[in-house]
């Protein structure tokens, strides 16, 4: 019996809490997302940790779209994220928003105001960085700091009433401008934004800043474990700070270490740049570590909350390889792939004593990893077949245990085959391969007593149907783009897309399933993807077979 898995230092404090009774022994997380880009890998792992965590505690999960900034955010992005949740297969509780506490929050700063905790300022974002001091010397108070209580609410009221300009004043907290956290430094509460809202419209004219909004709207829910990436550490005493002195809901921030993987980047903005400019084929490009992107590339929602499960949860950042996720969904899609012939890089192979215009129908299980084969799908057979040209040598190695003059192989799910001789073009390179099969060696009622070490893949010529297949690999070629000199898209693998535009396929792959995944057999796992029409059928690589990436990077 294997041992149990130790907890984790959320699971630990969640359990003393519930120990403790503290909230009543109730669990709430959530999922606070800004709609302002697709969801990448990384929100992944804090989608699966706020989820799983609660479920595991019979609890449950929030998801609040942080939606305080307009300028940048839309309604397709909300819909994405919304989507990616459930595909990953979670469920929220409460679909909300922070623009719902949008009066609240106001309400909340109002207080602050009177309690002589904020001001308004009428300094330039220039001259407020520059009052803030540095982190060994202390900030300079503005010469709006001591306004009145009176002064400060009529000029919050104006500025919500639209009176100013962007830019010209914010609401600031009062605190310590002497803090060695800088974020206690008079920190913004809001700013003025003359921006229409995807969800208000243009009701507002003022809009919260992160700082503000996130813990207070955390303390409305009366979210109980409010869970953040480790960047949000010196922001913690600011979000106990807002709180304390508005005397609400007491809710408590921990944070974990954010999700790096080797060879992408994961920040929103550089993912931007990338889809902007063309870099890539939009924030779905199976290539982007979007959630979508890994969707249209056939990863497995399983494989993914399988990754994000075992990299676990560090309170130390560190660089995770790639080569983890790709184990990931091979050992998913190997369990659950259909095989499916392919031939991408295509040569013609004859059987001369095959009888002209015979075929037959051979059979193949559809997945061989799984009790009783998922069943299976029939394969025509013919005295001409499609076979990969880097089956064939005219002079092969002592090891080479393909197809070569007076060498024997066998073909999958079929007969074993002689090679006897071979047509070039003018040009020297091989059109045909000349063979003979031995008739009592069929698959599955072998009476020849001929052993072979080889088995290739084929396709019957005269039933073959014809895709394109995009062979994707890593965006990047160096580990991590974001730390080299110069600009990160400097480091893109020029070798990231290759496209085969008339490989031939068996054809049951005619009726290919959208989101499923298929084993083209020897060459890796596919999917369909979503540019397939009626008239052209387009299959999409997954991962390769093996982890090939080390040595090509060598």
């Amino acid at each position: 019996m294997s041992e149990e898995r130790s907890l984790n230092f959320l699971e630990e404090i969640i359990e003393e809490d519930i120990k403790n009774a503290k909230h009543g022994g109730r669990v709430l997380t959530r999922f606070p997302p800004e709609p302002n880009g697709y969801l990448h890998i990384g929100h992944a792992k804090s989608i699966c940790l706020n989820f799983t965590l609660a479920q595991k505690y019979g609890g449950l999960t929030n998801l609040r779209f942080d939606d305080t900034n307009p300028v940048t955010e839309e309604t397709e992005y909300v819909e994405s994220i919304k989507k990616d949740i459930e595909w990953l297969g979670f469920k929220w509780a409460q679909e909300l928003y922070t623009s719902d506490y949008f009066d609240q929050l106001y309400d909340f700063a109002v207080a602050l105001i009177k309690k002589g905790l904020a001001y308004v300022d009428d300094s330039t974002a220039e001259e407020i960085a520059a009052g803030k001091g540095t982190p060994t010397e202390p900030g300079k108070a503005s010469v709006y700091r001591e306004r009145t209580v009176a002064e400060n609410l009529q000029l919050f009221e104006e500025m919500k009433a639209g009176e100013y300009p962007d830019g010209a004043k914010v609401l600031r907290a009062k605190i310590d401008l002497a803090s060695p956290n800088m974020h206690l430094r008079d920190p913004l509460m809001y700013r003025i934004k003359h921006a229409h809202h995807h969800r208000t419209g243009d009701k507002w004219c003022i809009y919260p800043m992160y700082d503000f909004a996130h813990g207070q709207s955390d303390a409305i829910e009366k979210i109980t474990h409010s869970i953040c990436t480790l960047e949000f550490i010196p922001h913690r005493p600011l979000y106990d700070w807002f709180i304390e002195q508005l005397e609400i809901f007491s809710t408590k921030q921990y944070e974990f270490a954010r999700l790096n993987i080797n060879y992408a980047v994961m920040s929103k903005r550089k993912l931007l740049q990338l889809v902007n400019e063309k870099y890539v084929n939009g924030w779905d490009d199976p290539r982007m570590f979007t959630i979508s992107g890994l969707r249209r590339r056939g990863y497995t929602p399983a494989s993914i909350r399988n990754f994000c499960d075992r990299i676990g949860v560090a309170k130390r950042e560190n660089l995770i390889e790639m080569s983890l996720l790709e184990f990931c969904i091979r050992e998913d899609l190997n369990k659950t792939a259909w095989r499916r012939m392919a031939v991408l890089d295509p040569v013609k192979l004859i059987i001369t004593n095959y009888p002209d215009g015979q075929e037959e129908l051979l059979h193949g299980e559809n997945n061989p990893e799984v009790e009783g084969g998922e069943g299976s799908r029939s394969i025509p057979f013919s005295k001409e077949l499609w076979i990969e040209r880097e089956d064939f040598m005219e002079e092969a190695p002592k090891k080479f245990f393909r197809l070569a003059p007076g060498l024997m192989v066998r073909l999958k799910h079929a007969y074993i085959i002689q090679c006897n001789d071979f047509v070039k073009d003018a040009s020297g390179k091989v059109t045909e391969i000349h063979c003979t099969y031995i008739p009592e060696s069929k698959s599955g009622n072998d009476t020849s007593g001929i052993n072979v070490k080889g088995t290739i893949h084929w396709v019957s010529v005269p039933h073959a149907k014809t895709a394109e297949i995009r062979l994707y690999d890593r965006l990047f070629r160096v580990e991590d783009p974001s730390s080299e000199e110069g600009d990160f898209k400097d480091y893109i693998n020029p070798d990231s897309l290759q496209i085969i535009q008339n490989a031939y396929i068996e054809p049951d792959l005619e009726t290919a399933k959208a989101g499923k995944g298929y084993q083209f057999i020897r060459k890796g796992y596919f999917t369909l993807d979503p540019d397939t029409t009626n008239q052209h059928l387009v299959f999409n690589r997954t991962v390769t077979l093996k982890d090939n990436w080390a040595k090509k990077a060598d």
